[in-house]
């Protein structure tokens, strides 16, 4: 499966929001949620420098189960500086919940990641975009 069919996901709305739950032993994570492209039990999140965990790096791709998101919170759009809207979302995640982390990058003598490379900034931009319509 292509790293395309991962970021051209459909947006997933369908997460428990937060509802001043007790206190939770979970982990925030910050960025854009997709449904996973092939697994209804999963989402992807496209994580955003905000508040990313220790190892994770911006732009990564986190696949959690969905029963292991136990809240989201809908957070402020961001604007890049290219004018593109992003919708957030903080999930928290169970904590030694299992999950796979995806890091793109751009092959060559220097190893580009998404904070380098143009072209995989253009690539992720349809992942990150604001697609709102229909919310």
């Amino acid at each position: 499966m292509s790293i395309t069919e991962y970021i051209e996901s459909a947006p997933l709305f369908d997460v428990v929001r937060y509802r001043n739950q007790a206190a939770m032993d979970a982990i925030a994570f910050v960025g854009t949620l997709r449904k996973h492209p092939y697994d209804p039990e999963k989402c992807l999140l496209l994580t955003a420098a905000k508040e990313t965990p220790r190892g994770i790096a911006e732009g990564s791709i986190v696949e959690f189960r969905i029963a292991d998101v136990l809240a989201a919170d809908e957070l402020p759009l961001s604007v890049d500086e290219e004018g593109s809207a992003r919708s957030l979302v903080r999930i928290w995640v169970k904590r030694g919940a299992l999950a796979l982390r995806y890091e793109p990058f751009e092959v060559g003598d220097t190893i580009l990641g998404p904070g380098e490379s143009a072209s995989l900034r253009k690539r992720f931009s349809g992942f990150a975009a604001a697609k709102t319509q229909g919310r």
